[in-house]
């Protein structure tokens, strides 16, 4: 961090020289370099600026993110399924990689829940904050009647952890079962029993995985996400946070939200943490969230 700092003032320094100069021998060729070049110094301080909030262990890992519809069947599934394309798009604009780990399609539309592993550098550091509650009003365009309509769902991320860190998972302590995996549609994927659920019965915590056609690939992939949930709340018990993000999970409704997505009667994404504000929520939801990212890490991690 030091040594990008002192090469960014240097950086600057010799562009104050080449800029003086090209004004004394007015040279608009040099000048648009120059004003081109601090545009280029200008993101990299930036970039350095966000990693001094990037310190802690686990935020250079990958992460999982998981979405459940709150109540309100259809509305809050579509709303869901909205939520996850806005972190799949924002992953696409920053070129890291995502995998589809597991979804249950929602009775009518969009999802019920969803878990997705984005693999990037510093990817968990960067959305870690957004765990919580998220809220949609807009009128529904499954309401017949046309009506405003209020959704919820809840987001959960959560690290991928490094092969190194060890996590004591005993065999006594699960619940495997198997079922088959499903389309769209409700279209079989395959017609064994691929998916895998695994329960720890000590904790209640429950992953799933149904993304590959061989049940070895998803349970070993389910034992990845049950070490890293295990590890992250064995941290959180010893960092001493009341947050309960399981019973959060459950209570999906108001006095709960982190951010609002407002499509009528006015249009505003709001953090409700941070103040952070946005008139254009269609923008947002494509996927360009870094201005909410970033004041999170900046307001939220001192």
């Amino acid at each position: 961090m030091v040594e990008n700092y002192r090469s960014h003032l240097n950086q600057l320094s010799e562009l104050v020289d080449l800029f003086q100069l090209a004004e004394e021998e007015n040279n608009q060729q040099i000048l648009n370099e120059v004003f081109d070049k601090i545009k280029v110094l200008k993101n990299e301080v930036k970039k350095n600026e966000i990693r001094c909030f990037l310190s802690n262990d686990k935020d250079k890992f990958d992460c999982f993110l998981e979405i459940h519809a709150g109540a309100g069947g259809t509305e809050s599934q579509d709303w869901a399924e909205m939520l996850r394309r806005m972190y799949v798009k924002w992953t696409s604009n920053k070129d890291f990689k995502f995998q589809l780990i597991s979804e249950h399609k929602g009775d009518e539309a969009g999802i019920k829940s969803s878990t997705i592993k984005i693999n990037g550098e510093y990817v968990y550091g960067y959305l870690k904050n957004e765990s919580g509650i998220h809220r949609l009003v807009r009128i529904s365009p499954f309401d017949s009647g046309a009506r405003r309509h209020t959704s919820f769902a809840s987001v959960w991320v959560y690290p991928v952890l490094d092969e190194n860190i060890k996590v004591e998972i005993l065999e006594k302590d699960l619940r495997i079962d198997t079922y088959r995996s499903s389309g769209a549609g409700g279209q079989h994927v395959n017609t064994t029993d691929s998916a895998v659920r695994i329960t720890h019965l000590p904790t209640n915590i429950v992953v799933q995985c149904q993304n590959e056609r061989s049940q070895h690939k998803n349970k070993e992939t389910c034992m990845t996400m049950l070490k890293a949930r295990l590890y992250d709340h064995e941290l959180e018990k010893k960092e001493k946070e009341d947050e309960n993000l399981e019973k959060s999970k459950s209570d999906i409704g108001w006095g709960h939200q982190i951010r609002s997505y407002v499509l009528h009667p006015y249009r505003l994404v709001k953090d409700n943490r941070t103040g952070e504000e946005s008139t254009d929520p269609d923008k947002i939801l494509d996927g360009e969230i870094d201005n909410f990212l970033e004041s999170s890490l900046y307001k939220l991690n001192v």
